[in-house]
């Protein structure tokens, strides 16, 4: 995270904002599922599958289509080279519009399969030789990293390490109470104004310029 120019970094937190935003969108929505937090699904799908209730079918599409999402980026990503940020904001973009319609015509469940697809998208913009560098969508990777850059501070090494960690992950938490205000002021309309948002983002994305490549260190703080 760090390792981006500043232009970059800042988009990074636009990002996880929007991920944050469509995230409490879809957990309402579906009421204690997640859209771009697979890790919380995956705990979800144990219980379910544990206790045999249909919340195994939801948690583990989620989780399925999710990966369908991120592969479908990783594809658009590696096609637009350079332009790899606006390709992949707008398929996210189109995806979120079509979870709008979808949500419309056939309920939140259908809705949030579509958001997860856009979620798993989103995690292709910031990425190097096939590897995430940025999590956009998930914060376990950024808090570990955040914890070892405090612990640099205060050996002396590293005064500022912790501060980008620290603003993605605020970032991501500002989304949600955003997307759950969202949700409760505009119902389903919510999800139109994350539409609009990735497709600012994009604009924005293609002013700044491409990712670029990053250290080993860098993607490692990534996962999840």
């Amino acid at each position: 995270m760090r390792r981006y120019p500043r232009r970059l970094r800042m988009l990074a937190i636009g990002l996880a904002a929007l991920a944050g935003y469509v995230d409490a969108v879809g957990f309402l929505a579906l009421g204690g599922f997640f859209v771009s937090f697979m890790s919380g699904n995956s705990t979800q799908l144990g219980i379910g599958l544990a206790s045999q209730t249909h919340a195994a079918a939801i948690a583990g599409g989620l989780v399925a289509t999710f990966v369908l999402g991120v592969t479908g980026g990783s594809v658009v990503a590696e096609a637009a080279g350079a332009r790899r940020a606006p390709a992949v904001l707008v398929l996210v973009a189109l995806l979120l519009a079509t979870a709008a319609v979808v949500e419309g015509r056939a309920g939140g469940i259908a809705a949030a399969f579509v958001l997860a697809v856009a979620m798993g998208a989103e995690n292709a913009i910031f990425a190097h030789e096939g590897e995430v560098t940025v999590g956009l969508t998930y914060m376990t990777g950024t808090l570990v990293r955040l914890g070892q850059r405090i612990a640099a501070l205060i050996r002396g090494e590293d005064a500022w390490g912790w501060l980008p960690h620290l603003a993605l992950w605020m970032a991501l938490t500002a989304g949600a109470a955003a997307g759950a205000a969202a949700r409760r002021w505009y119902g389903t309309d919510a999800i139109w104004l994350a539409a609009a948002i990735a497709g600012v983002l994009a604009i924005l994305s293609l002013i700044a310029g491409p990712p670029g490549g990053v250290s080993r260190s860098d993607r490692g703080a990534a996962g999840a």
